[in-house]
C-alpha cells in the first residue's frame, strides 16, 4: 500500500498553514490640532531621541531639516527646548519672541518648510505686518498695483484657507488685505467674499521680499496679465544687497525643486527644472557688500536668491540659501534686519487700454538704514 501523497491547497481551499505573526510597530501619529488651533503635544517625546537635536538658547537659530518639514512651530520648539512647557512656548510665539527667516511669527500653529531658519529671540521681534501696512499705488476697475511689506505672504496657502478669521488676522496675506481695502473704499466698513469683487493674483513675491505687485480685478484683466508674464514681457527689476562685488552679466541655469539635497537650486541636466535667466548689474559698493540690480527675464521661485548664492554672492539676510549644494555654509555677518531683496520696478501693458504702465518704489526704511550702516 503506497503512502498518501500530500495534497496542495488551492487559492480557495479553506484554511491556510499557520505562520506566527511578527508584531508591527505602531506608526507615529501625525501632529494634530484642535478646531481652536491648540496643539496636541503627542509627538515631541517620540521624535526628540530619534533626531538627537541639540537644544538651542535664546539668541540662537536652527535650520529646519527634512525630518521636521510640516511640523508646527511650537512642535519644533518643543524638541529644541525640551525643558519648557507647550503653554510657555506657545506664549513666546504669540509675543513675537520667535522668527522664521528673519520675520516674526506669532502664529503658533504655522508649519515649517525645509530650510526655514527658526530663531528664538532674547527679546520680542518687531510684530509682523498688518493689513493696514499695505499701500495702494495705482487702482482702476481692471488692475491694482500695491507695495507689499516684508513678512507678508502674497496669497494664502491652500491648507490655510479654512482658518478662522481671528487666526487669519494674526497672519494676514496681501490679497486678503487688498480685498478688504478695496471693499472699504467702495463702501466704508464693507467686506466682500464674492469672486466678482476679489483681486486675482497673477504673480507673487516671497514672504520676506518687499516691493511692487500687480493684481487683476476681473477675468479679462487676469487672462491678459497672465499672458504677459508667460511671454516674459513684464518689466521686473529687483534691488538686492549681497556679499562681495558681483560682475555685471547674465546668469542662466535650470532651477529644479530638488537640487539633490531637498532644496531648490540649479541643476546640470537640461531636462530637469525650468530655465531661469537673471541679468545682474552692480550699482554701488559698501565695503564687503554691494547693491545690485537684478532684472528678471524669467520668474522662477527664489530665482534671484538662488542665482546670487550660487554665484558666491549671498543676498544679505538669506539663511535659506546660505549653504550651496555640497559646499560649506556661508556665514552671513551682515546683520541684515531681514532678507535684503526688494522689487523696485514694475512695468506692463494695461490689459484694457493698451497703455504702458511703469512703477518704481524706493528702498523701504529698514533696508535704507541697513545700507547706510554697512
Amino acid at each position: 500500500m503506497s503512502e498518501p501523497r500530500p495534497r496542495k491547497r488551492g487559492k480557495h481551499s479553506g484554511k491556510s498553514s499557520h505562520h506566527p505573526k511578527t508584531p508591527r510597530p505602531k506608526p507615529l501619529k501625525p501632529e494634530k490640532s484642535t478646531p481652536a488651533g491648540q496643539l496636541v503635544p503627542e509627538t515631541a517625546a517620540v521624535d526628540a531621541p530619534v533626531l538627537n537635536l541639540k537644544p538651542i538658547s535664546p539668541g540662537e537659530s536652527f535650520v529646519i531639516p527634512e525630518q521636521l518639514v510640516g511640523k508646527t512651530i511650537v512642535a519644533v520648539l518643543r524638541l529644541l527646548r525640551p525643558g519648557e512647557s507647550w503653554s510657555k512656548l506657545t506664549d513666546q510665539v504669540r509675543r513675537a519672541y520667535v522668527s522664521i527667516n528673519g520675520v516674526a511669527c506669532i502664529d503658533e500653529v504655522r508649519r515649517v518648510a525645509l530650510g526655514d531658519v527658526l530663531e528664538l529671540g532674547e527679546k520680542p521681534h518687531s510684530q509682523p505686518p498688518k493689513a493696514s501696512d499695505v499701500k495702494i499705488v495705482y487702482v482702476d476697475p481692471h488692475v491694482v498695483v500695491v507695495e507689499k511689506p516684508s513678512g507678508m505672504l502674497t496669497h494664502r496657502r491652500i491648507e490655510e484657507r479654512n482658518w478662522s478669521d481671528e487666526r487669519k488676522a494674526r497672519q494676514p496675506t496681501l490679497d486678503e488685505a487688498l480685498n478688504d481695502l478695496l471693499a472699504r473704499r467702495a463702501v466704508p466698513g464693507a467686506r466682500t467674499r464674492s469672486r466678482a469683487g476679489m483681486v486675482r493674483c497673477v504673480h507673487r513675491l516671497d514672504r520676506d521680499t518687499s516691493g511692487l505687485l500687480v493684481f487683476a480685478r476681473n477675468d479679462e484683466a487676469e487672462a491678459h496679465l497672465v499672458s504677459q508674464f508667460r511671454k516674459h514681457t513684464v518689466h521686473r527689476v529687483y534691488w538686492a544687497i549681497v556679499h562681495g562685488r558681483p560682475a555685471d552679466g547674465t546668469i542662466v541655469s535650470n532651477i529644479a525643486r530638488d537640487r539633490g539635497d531637498g532644496r531648490r537650486g540649479s541643476v546640470l541636466n537640461p531636462k530637469v527644472g525650468q530655465r531661469a535667466v537673471t541679468h545682474v548689474r552692480c550699482l554701488e559698493q559698501y565695503g564687503n557688500y554691494s547693491l545690485v540690480e537684478c532684472r528678471l527675464e524669467t520668474g522662477r521661485t527664489n530665482q534671484i536668491r538662488i542665482h546670487m548664492a550660487e554665484a558666491g554672492h549671498l543676498v544679505c539676510g538669506d539663511p535659506k540659501y546660505a549653504q550651496p549644494y555640497l559646499e560649506a555654509m556661508v556665514r552671513d555677518s551682515s546683520k541684515a534686519p531681514r532678507l535684503a531683496l526688494h522689487a523696485a520696478e514694475l512695468g506692463f501693458i494695461h490689459p484694457v487700454t493698451g497703455e504702458e504702465l511703469f512703477f518704481q518704489m524706493a528702498f523701504p526704511p529698514d533696508l535704507e538704514l541697513f545700507a547706510r550702516n554697512l
